[in-house]
């Protein structure tokens, strides 16, 4: 199979789909690669070690699209991109349609075949495998950020969040246990910080007051327990995530006149609209807004922050599943593979994924 991997292209987004040493492994399995032009070169990848690996190099994203089998990227494709896809061609990226319809017409309308990243379900139906990575990465970022924005040069109410000896820490609300949500408490607790995480299922409650043992509080989450918790916080985490559909808006508008002056908001869920009802999507060049006098962090590509991280951690996550799809094609691969077959959004003009299809008021899905 041929293989396109096109620049990103993306506002400050530096990650790429294949990193060269993923090359190596597909042309290993009998595969050709092509690498636009300087793909790799925000994170120390030049073109001299894709064509190492035994990549070629195009000059031009239109040279990827016009040839390739098959597109690997890392972020949803832009309308530019999308208007030269062509039929049949898969394309194999992080989509995030629930909250963006005119993507998905513009999927649908070029008849490819788009599996997205963050509805590939683990062993069982059980974990997004190719989502956690991202999301480990996210969690862990959005505590940095968040106690940045509390300094009070950046706005913030001026707190150190782990706080000094006679002083008391910043106190750390994480909406959500997943994976982002337990790796945002596990950098807060290190941090020093007294961490409340809210989640609705009793199994991962239990797993999480295993693991934290009392270094952090794990409560049910309610509306009554988001509004009691909301006023006392310094740093609220926005972790929760429905695969494939819309995120909950969990914290309202009248819960935020609540908050602390200078608290501050991360929304790691604004790929999927946002957790927060004042969210809205923005940038790492302009990644801060002011409602109420409380500051919301709501970078839709928080890892591309960590590019070469995040494109290191992406791409051992999902080679297994892009060997799969060049080895057997696309349709045997996910007959062969329900997990993989989860991740199959859009396919030749039809909306494939029930949550998708759900958020985006679609009302034919094919079975």
């Amino acid at each position: 199979m041929l293989i396109g991997v096109p620049k990103e292209i993306k506002k400050q987004e530096h990650r790429v789909g294949l990193i060269p040493s993923s090359v190596r492994e597909m042309v290993t399995h009998g595969h050709q690669v092509m690498v636009e032009t300087g793909a790799g070169a925000g994170i120390g990848f030049d073109d001299a070690a894709y064509i190492n690996a035994g990549a070629r190099i195009a000059m031009t994203a239109a040279d990827i699209f016009k040839s390739a089998e098959m597109i690997i990227k890392v972020k949803e494709p832009q309308p530019e991109e999308c208007a030269m896809l062509r039929p049949d061609q898969i394309l194999f990226t992080y989509l995030h349609l629930a909250a963006d319809k005119p993507q998905a017409e513009a999927l649908i309308k070029s008849n490819c075949v788009a599996i997205a990243y963050e509805t590939v379900m683990g062993a069982n139906g059980k974990g997004l495998p190719l989502l956690a990575p991202m999301s480990e990465v996210a969690g862990r970022l959005s505590v940095q950020v968040g106690a940045h924005y509390l300094m009070k040069h950046m706005g913030g109410e001026g707190i150190l969040i782990g706080g000094v000896p006679g002083t008391p820490a910043g106190r750390v609300l994480v909406l959500g246990g997943g994976v982002a949500g337990f790796n945002a408490a596990r950098v807060a607790v290190g941090m020093g910080a007294r961490v409340t995480i809210l989640d609705k299922s009793p199994e991962r409650l239990r797993e999480l007051d295993e693991h934290f043992n009392g270094s952090a509080e794990v409560l049910y989450s309610t509306t009554a327990a988001i509004e009691t918790l909301i006023p006392k916080s310094d740093l609220v985490i926005g972790a929760v995530l429905v695969p494939g559909a819309s995120a909950p808006r969990l914290v309202t508008r009248s819960m935020l006149k609540t908050m602390k002056k200078g608290s501050v908001m991360v929304d790691i869920a604004i790929d999927q609209g946002g957790c927060f009802e004042t969210s809205h999507p923005t940038t790492h060049g302009d990644p801060v807004y002011d409602v109420d006098g409380v500051i919301h962090y709501c970078v839709a590509n928080m890892p591309g922050a960590v590019p070469k991280t995040s494109a290191m951690a992406l791409n051992h996550a999902i080679l297994p599943y892009a060997l799969k799809i060049a080895d057997m094609g696309w349709e045997r691969a996910l007959a062969s593979d329900a997990g993989l077959a989860a991740g199959l959004n859009i396919s030749k003009g039809k909306v494939m994924h029930k949550a998708v299809a759900g958020a985006l008021h679609y009302l034919m899905v094919a079975e």
